[in-house]
C-alpha cells in the first residue's frame, strides 16, 4: 500500500468527495452544496485520506457540541475498502476529540451496513437505540451508536491498541 496523507478537507475537495459519494450511496447521498455548507460549520471537521498519487479516497465528517462528537459520515471509495481507511480516518477524528476535550461520541448508521457496525464495535462503539426509518431512501431503521467516556482507560487503551495496528510509516495524520 502506498503511503496515505491525512488532510483536513478543503473546498477544493469537494468535488472527489462528492464522487465518492455518489458511488456509495447512490439512490441517495449528499450535495456537493451539502459539504460546502459542513465546511463553513465551525462546529465541523472533515478528513480525507489521499494516496501519494493525491487521489481522495475516503472522508469523515463530524461535529463537535460541547463535550460529545457526532459523526456525521465516513465513506471510503469501493475500490479501496478493507485497507485500514476507515479505521485511518476514526482514529484522526477521535485524536481531533481528545485535542478539543471531548467526553462522548455518536454516531447512526443503517442496520444493514454489517462491515461499519462491526467497525465502530471495534473502536467500543455499542448500540444504545434505534430511529425507526430513519433513512429517506428506503426507510431503513438507523442504530444510534455511542461510546463510553473516551477518556476513561478502556477505551482509551482499546484506542492505542487499534493505533498500534495501523503501520505508522504508512500514514501521515493532519497535525
Amino acid at each position: 500500500m502506498q503511503k496515505i496523507n491525512v488532510i483536513r478537507m478543503t473546498n477544493d475537495n469537494v468535488d472527489e468527495v462528492f464522487h465518492i459519494e455518489e458511488l456509495v450511496h447512490p439512490e441517495h447521498h449528499w450535495s456537493k452544496e451539502s459539504f460546502y455548507n459542513e465546511l463553513s460549520n465551525k462546529l465541523a471537521y472533515y478528513y480525507c485520506v489521499k494516496n501519494e498519487d493525491n487521489k481522495i479516497l475516503g472522508y469523515i465528517g463530524l461535529w463537535h457540541i460541547i463535550d460529545e462528537a457526532h459523526i456525521t459520515t465516513l465513506a471510503v471509495h469501493p475500490d479501496y475498502r478493507k485497507k485500514q481507511l476507515a479505521q485511518i480516518l476514526l482514529i484522526q477524528a477521535i485524536e481531533d476529540c481528545y485535542k478539543d476535550m471531548i467526553k462522548y461520541i455518536t454516531l447512526e448508521v443503517r442496520e444493514s451496513n454489517i462491515p461499519a457496525i462491526m467497525l465502530y464495535e471495534k473502536f467500543l462503539f455499542e448500540s444504545i437505540g434505534m430511529r425507526k426509518n430513519y433513512y429517506q431512501d428506503n426507510n431503513e431503521n438507523a442504530i444510534i451508536m455511542f461510546t463510553q467516556n473516551i477518556w476513561y482507560d478502556k477505551f482509551k487503551n482499546n484506542f492505542a491498541n487499534i493505533k498500534d495496528t495501523i503501520n505508522k510509516d504508512m500514514v501521515v495524520y493532519d497535525k
